[in-house]
């Protein structure tokens, strides 16, 4: 059985009890040194004054508002707020304020370069200093992590980060991949049997992770097992699948599904039960199928029915579309110096591609991703900074709202998936993801008007985490350059 749409709409006293667990709460919360360093606004009262509202729920904007925080609450929203005196006041003219995006597939890892696949030399180093502060400078307050190679190191970061020690987003933190036989990189335990996945499961959760990825190479007794282990603790399972066919993974009641359709391997023909096809024959096949094909209707309708959600991820695909992909200044300033020659060097390659299936099905896609959500779909938004490293924390995630955009959504239908969607299907809608009175104070100020040019979502001026206003620019001063191998 499924059991997303119960944990969505759980008691709300279990929903608070996890909410505290899975993600930390900074009421409170004494701001060490170094996390006071990138602080702008510390304050019991802050009003938010002239200010365009985009409140997250998929409204239109609203000119001219006051928002009203309190002890790191959102207290008020509206044309007649009366502010105390002595409450610090922040002129909102010209900006528009956002829900703190939730980012649903936001790994604190990246890809080193690849030597030599066939050694299994593909690594994914820890970026523990430098994502966390690019996170929050993107307007990213909560994220999960959807997958870990260094789950100890995840687990750590988020106690540092809701202890005040570091600057980052709310976590929550997933355990380490659910993988098969054939895993790619070393990083990875391959499970060797049904009890292996239940006992991994099991252990992975006494520890403190709150969600779990299955990965390529899992067998569907592997899955089902890790499943029912995690569902008998109201934990859900996501996956980025390839031996397993989506509607079969459904049918196993996994609760999310990651990418989207172009990972899904069950139309490919000759697929075989339990084992991952050649990816570069399934994405040459799907790149030939259209959105009008009964098969994928019929998928659409069974994920629709089984309550299963599917996460967006465009950007890391977008990067492997021949010369698609903007080379942005910002991505290029964070990296390692030999980080960046070794992206652009594989950029350039892709660029010259010839005959690639990306763009057809870079385009099935967003055509996939609209067709779900009109069908009555819950679809989340992530950015996956994987591929060959053009997608960072926080900028990625940006990058992932503009695309949705681009897909066909609206801006506030956009950033309704990016933020409200997000904190639904983590159980905390009734605490985070919209601007309303009650809510705790996450929030993104950004100049200009992302209602009618999205790209204005890169604008940031201000991020507020539990009501505490961080400076972008120090964040990303201070991560700049040092995103890569080590």
């Amino acid at each position: 059985m499924n059991l997303a749409p119960a944990i969505r709409h759980r008691a709300c006293c279990l929903a608070v009890a996890v909410s505290l667990l899975a993600a930390g709460v900074a009421h409170g919360v004494e701001l060490g040194p170094m996390t006071r360093a990138y602080v702008s606004y510390d304050a019991p009262v802050i009003a938010i004054e002239h200010v365009r509202v985009i409140d997250g729920t998929g409204a239109p904007a609203r000119e001219d508002q006051v928002v009203l925080l309190r002890d790191g609450s959102i207290v008020a929203v509206g044309t007649d707020v009366d502010v105390p005196a002595g409450a610090t006041v922040i002129d909102g003219r010209g900006k528009s304020l956002l829900p703190g995006l939730v980012g649903m597939h936001d790994h604190m890892f990246y890809p080193a370069p690849k030597v030599n696949p066939a050694a299994k030399d593909a690594l994914y180093p820890e970026q523990g200093s430098s994502f966390p502060k690019f996170y929050l400078a993107g307007g990213v307050t909560t994220i999960r992590t959807t997958g870990s190679t260094e789950p100890y190191t995840d687990l750590e970061l988020k106690k540092a980060i809701d202890a005040g020690l570091i600057p980052g987003p709310k976590m929550h933190t997933t355990g380490p991949y659910l993988e098969g036989k054939g895993s790619f990189t070393p990083q990875m335990h391959e499970l060797t049997g049904a009890d292996d996945a239940r006992a991994t499961v099991e252990y992975w959760m006494d520890e403190g992770a709150t969600s779990f990825k299955a990965y390529m190479h899992i067998t569907r007794a592997e899955l089902s097992a890790a499943i029912a282990a995690a569902h008998a603790r109201h934990i859900i399972v996501t996956g980025h699948l390839c031996s397993i066919g989506f509607t079969e993974a459904a049918d196993l009641g996994i609760d999310d599904l990651e990418h989207g359709l172009v990972v899904d391997t069950e139309f490919t023909p000759g697929k075989q039960p339990d084992v991952c096809p050649d990816t570069r024959k399934a994405t040459a096949n799907l790149a030939t199928m259209r959105i009008g094909d009964a098969r994928i209707q019929a998928l659409i309708r069974h994920l629709v029915a089984k309550h299963v959600a599917v996460t967006s991820t465009l950007p890391v695909f977008e990067t492997f579309v021949p010369g698609r992909a903007p080379v942005d200044t910002r991505v290029l300033d964070a990296m390692l110096p030999q980080t960046r020659v070794e992206y652009l060097k594989t950029r350039e390659r892709i660029a010259a591609q010839k005959d690639s299936p990306w763009p057809a099905l870079f385009a099935l896609e967003m055509q996939f991703e609209r067709a779900f959500v009109k069908a009555g779909g819950t679809l989340l938004a992530g950015l996956d900074p994987t591929g060959f490293g053009g997608v960072i924390a926080g900028y990625g995630d940006q990058r992932e709202v503009e695309l949705l955009v681009e897909a066909g959504f609206t801006p506030v239908e956009a950033i309704r998936i990016a933020t409200l969607n997000g904190a639904r299907y983590l159980g905390e809608g009734d605490r985070i993801g919209s601007i309303e009175p009650g809510k705790v104070a996450d929030l993104v100020l950004v100049n200009g008007n992302p209602a009618a040019d999205i790209k204005a979502i890169e604008n940031v001026v201000t991020v507020f985490k539990d009501g505490v206003g961080y400076d972008p620019a120090r964040l990303v001063k201070a991560a700049n350059g040092t995103v890569g191998v080590r």
